[in-house]
């Protein structure tokens, strides 16, 4: 029976969920229009600047956490979040409807969340990451998406609708919101919201894990981490109702890059990381996650319901391992 303040965490972490979402819409939402007005296509949009918008934020609590010490928790919300997205987002996203996706999606972007996880997991086999590898981690993914900008101009001049975004999956209530500078106040106050969200989640979970008597690692890799994704399966939520499937594949590759890259990287030039070895494990399924999935698209470009029930069901399975 839950005790008086471990009830109280869960409130906290449920309200911070939902702060992390409202915020991250918010970002989102605020940033395409902002983008759009620069000219930058579509593909471009979706598969950096949403992909960015909703990993705010895994930035948040992972930052936060580095800086309270906490490196259990800021490394494995990142691969917990990871490992959510490709199993559980796609994998309940194809039980809906099967997935087909761009061919450049998969030779391209499938090739770098392989490349970036395996690079992910080099950097942290010893169990820790260093400000100077958070540098080489945080360069691999502004290469990556420079060489995304250079490319993407190509492939809106003549491709598969499919890796495109279509507006649709970016509307939501703000459109109907006008006044000056609404643009601004929205990125500002998302921004906030998803900082305090991020603050108090981290707070609230290493406090639940303490009196739970459940690890860190744990608890940042199952509870934390999918709370973080909510804007990723939000996002991808949307993208299968307007009838954008690429996008919903496009959002969880691109955020998962930049999720064991940049956040990462980030993480360990605020203050550099020091994990448990229950990383290992958790970085061991996150490579094998990740090769199936990629494998699965190559194959056919298409993820079928049978296979997002395999991986769905493998995210359920880690979840009651991890937590009995």
């Amino acid at each position: 029976m839950l005790r008086g303040e471990q009830a109280v965490q869960i409130v906290v972490i449920l309200v911070s969920v939902l702060g992390l979402w409202v915020g991250a819409r918010l970002l989102v939402d605020a940033a395409v229009r902002s983008a759009r007005r620069f000219g930058l296509s579509e593909l471009t949009i979706g598969l950096t600047i949403v992909a960015i918008g909703t990993s705010t934020p895994e930035l948040s609590v992972a930052v936060d956490a580095a800086y309270k010490g906490l490196g259990d928790i800021a490394v494995a919300n990142v691969l917990g979040s990871n490992i959510y997205n490709l199993a559980f987002v796609l994998g309940v996203i194809s039980l809906v409807r099967v997935i087909p996706v761009a061919e450049s999606l998969v030779s391209r972007d499938g090739v770098a969340l392989l490349a970036s996880t395996l690079l992910g997991g080099v950097v942290l086999f010893d169990l820790r990451v260093t400000r100077l590898e958070g540098v080489l981690l945080v360069g691999a993914f502004v290469a990556y998406t420079a060489y995304l900008l250079r490319s993407s101009q190509t492939e809106t001049n003549g491709t598969d609708d499919q890796s495109l975004g279509d507006d649709s999956v970016t509307r939501s209530i703000t459109e109907r919101i006008e006044f000056p500078g609404r643009d601004a106040v929205f990125l500002a106050g998302g921004l906030a919201l998803v900082l305090v969200s991020g603050d108090y989640m981290v707070l609230a979970a290493s406090e639940l894990a303490r009196g739970a008597g459940v690890s860190e690692w744990v608890i940042g890799g199952t509870i934390v981490a999918a709370g973080t994704s909510t804007p990723e399966f939000a996002v991808s939520l949307v993208a299968l109702r307007r009838r954008s499937l690429g996008v919903s594949v496009g959002n969880v590759v691109g955020s998962n890059i930049l999720n064991i890259t940049g956040i990462v990287g980030v993480a360990a030039v605020a203050r550099p990381l020091a994990v448990s070895a229950s990383a290992l494990g958790t970085l061991s399924w996150l490579v094998a996650v990740t090769l199936l999935i990629v494998a699965a698209l190559w194959t056919g470009r298409v993820l079928s319901r049978l296979e997002g029930a395999f991986f769905a069901t493998s995210e359920v399975t880690r979840w009651i391992l991890g937590l009995i």
